[in-house]
């Protein structure tokens, strides 16, 4: 593979693109000499790490949601400012960081929705649909990287900030209204039966609408293709 292949064009059009790209080229600069951009991969990494902990935990106590937050948080930091440390530095290393940052990314995701289908919050099951439908768009994006140079990084105005945020929020309701949590409705799907809460049905429109994307995406794209290429 040639480098022009890691010099996608980047098409962010998320909601809060604006005030987190300020945030982050405020922090960048003022990071110790000492922190690499690996480092912060590693921080990411780890924040997926303590984060699926939190929610694995939450099924003893439900207090334990706000570990799973922190590791939200702590995964924002590491993966928004890995990136951001190495432009500002000018010490970008364009093969090798597109090769890390989206294998660790694989990783990160992995956890994350493995976590959430483990906590009390979504049924794994709608949490593995959930993610499928996640990575049917991530495989899009990595295909319009090599055909297009294009690296589309949002849908809708969301994009994983936007989603790591919606899940922090979720966890603090589910923590301070009992409701959310106390709340099933039975479902049999295909003989077997699930006891599906709020957001039970909430993730499962969302992974309907990842697919929804995803096919919408690929129709457009094909239509695009087949006249540059008849």
């Amino acid at each position: 593979m040639g480098e022009k292949e890691h010099q996608a064009k980047r098409i962010q059009t998320s909601i809060i693109y604006s005030a987190e790209k300020k945030t982050l080229l405020w922090i960048a600069p003022r990071l110790p000499r000492w922190v690499t951009s690996d480092m912060l991969t590693l921080v990411g990494f780890l924040g997926a790490v303590v984060m699926a902990i939190g929610y694995g935990l939450s099924n003893l106590n439900i207090q334990w949601l706000w570990l799973a937050c922190f590791g939200l948080f702590l995964n924002w930091f590491g993966d928004s400012l890995d990136g951001t440390l190495a432009r500002v530095r000018g010490t970008q290393r364009k093969v090798y960081g597109f090769y890390i940052d989206h294998s660790v990314d694989v990783v990160n995701e992995v956890l994350m929705f493995i976590g959430v289908g483990l906590s009390p919050l979504v049924n794994i099951d709608i949490a593995m649909l959930a993610l499928v439908g996640y990575f049917m768009l991530s495989i899009y994006v990595f295909i319009c990287c090599h055909l297009k140079g294009e690296m589309p990084l949002t849908f809708g105005g969301l994009g994983p900030t936007e989603f790591r945020l919606a899940l922090i929020i979720v966890n603090i309701l589910f923590i301070f209204i009992p409701f959310l949590s106390e709340w099933k409705y039975p479902v049999n799907i295909f003989n077997r039966e699930y006891l599906l809460g709020i957001f039970d049905f909430i993730a499962l429109i969302i992974s309907i609408l990842l697919l929804i994307i995803y096919f919408t995406v690929f129709f457009k794209d094909a239509k695009y293709f087949s006249k540059i290429d008849p």
